[in-house]
């Protein structure tokens, strides 16, 4: 088994919603990778909140507005 590696990435300047693209898109990199056997951990502020929010399906979210408007 091969050493853990630990890489840091600390945007500056990033907006609020260039933060939301950029976590989806590691999310994305990390669901790929996993294919190959590498198990990709991510650990950043509001992370799980915009991967619940910007993972949804249409088909969540046409659940949700139904139950939300009886």
């Amino acid at each position: 088994m091969s050493k853990e590696k630990i890489i840091t990435i600390k945007p500056k300047g990033i907006s609020q919603k260039q933060w939301g693209t950029f976590l989806l898109e590691l999310n994305i990199m990390k669901q790929q990778w996993r294919g190959y056997g590498v198990n990709v951990e991510i650990q950043a502020p509001g992370l799980k909140a915009v991967l619940f929010h910007g993972t949804r399906t249409n088909d969540q979210l046409a659940k949700t507005t139904r139950r939300s408007s009886k």
